[in-house]
């Protein structure tokens, strides 16, 4: 059975969502959609381009005029379900796609059609183009949206508002100024589902990678309004705690001063591709009192051009009692994934307590 994520478009699952499709949209012929899907080059797409590939299928049998075409969705929708494939399922991102593809010169019935989507399968990537085509009737749209009574749809206008949503079409002008975002996020702070509030976090997370001061000032604010808006600042300040943002960890009040770094060592200084880097160190607290300590640990990837690629991982957070002292053991996987190349040579790994990087230690990485 293949592991490979593209392959969730898979030649059975075409089959069964034809035989739903076709009870839904007139006119349409499954051996026609199943022939149009599964071309000769169908092997050699990669995921966004096969979920592209079945929106275009789709378009074939669907009506002319996107208005009538949006209008089918919440019937096809409705048949899925009734067939058994339930909300949430990545192969049918292609009907969001379906709206941003044909839809963009049809801006309300859009907006209709991805509300109602949305609550299926997320629309986060859909909405893209049309806040670069219409930027401020679709973050008026979002700003509602984050009012609705679907979490859902109070999630899209937190995700897809994201300055930096991954894997997603880029909208500069959020980049440069996220200022007509904050309204959502003020709505949607309070939100009971944990995933609007994660999506919330995700969001000032992404708009700390440029505009740390303004994320900043919104935990000064936000601080303190419940134990779950605490949480949500916190993760959305992860990249400034990773970075060791100095007003950050003295807004948590981490300070390195009082922390002891011992016996750092490197028990696998040659690290073959494929295998793992293991290390170990003692931490002390060495104040009369208890001390909250952020642990976590820096990998230096060698690059193609011999520069180094810093990123941070965390281990714990936690109270230290009044000189207490622990030993911690890690590994760090080198294992081959599709996200990164590993280039053999000089590598190093960093200890970092409460944001200050106590020592650094160098080690090989081979291909043998």
């Amino acid at each position: 059975m293949s592991t490979l994520l593209k392959d969730i478009y898979s030649p059975a699952f075409y089959n069964h969502v034809a035989a739903s499709l076709e009870k839904v949209i007139p006119g349409f012929r499954k051996p026609a959609f199943l022939e149009l899907v599964l071309t000769d080059d169908f092997e050699t797409k990669e995921l966004k381009a096969r979920m592209r590939h079945t929106t275009q299928a789709l378009h074939v049998f669907m009506p002319a005029h996107f208005a009538e075409a949006a209008e089918l969705l919440p019937a096809i929708i409705a048949q899925l379900k009734t067939d058994g494939f339930g909300a949430g399922r990545l192969e049918f991102l292609f009907l969001p796609d379906y709206i941003e593809t044909y839809g963009l010169a049809h801006y309300e019935s859009s907006m209709k059609a991805l509300e109602h989507v949305t609550q299926y399968i997320t629309g986060e990537f859909a909405i893209r183009p049309f806040l670069l085509h219409y930027y401020e009737p679709t973050l008026a749209q979002m700003l509602a949206w984050s009012r609705h009574e679907k979490y859902e749809v109070r999630r899209l206008a937190s995700e897809g508002s994201r300055p930096r949503l991954p894997w997603a079409m880029a909208v500069p002008a959020l980049k440069k100024d996220p200022a007509p975002v904050l309204p959502i996020l003020e709505n949607l702070k309070n939100d009971p589902s944990e995933i609007v509030r994660r999506s919330v976090a995700n969001n000032l997370n992404d708009i700390a990678k440029d505009h740390p001061q303004l994320v900043l000032q919104i935990a000064a604010q936000w601080k303190g309004a419940s134990k779950e808006v605490d949480a949500l600042i916190k993760h959305g300040c992860r990249t400034l705690l990773k970075q060791g943002h100095p007003e950050i960890l003295n807004h948590y009040g981490l300070s390195a001063k009082n922390i002891r770094l011992t016996s750092f060592e490197l028990n696998t200084p040659v690290v073959h591709i494929g295998g793992n880097l293991e290390f170990v160190f003692r931490i002390k607290n060495e104040q009369t009192a208890e001390q909250l300590v952020r642990i976590e640990y820096a990998i230096y990837y060698l690059k193609q051009n011999n520069t180094h690629a810093k990123k941070v991982f965390k281990i714990s957070e936690r109270l230290f009692l009044p000189h207490e002292e622990v030993t911690i053991t890690r590994r760090q996987s080198f294992r081959r994934i599709t996200t990164r190349t590993f280039y053999p040579g000089l590598h190093r790994l960093g200890l970092i307590l409460n944001g200050d990087e106590k020592e650094v230690k160098s080690f090989e990485l081979s291909a043998n």
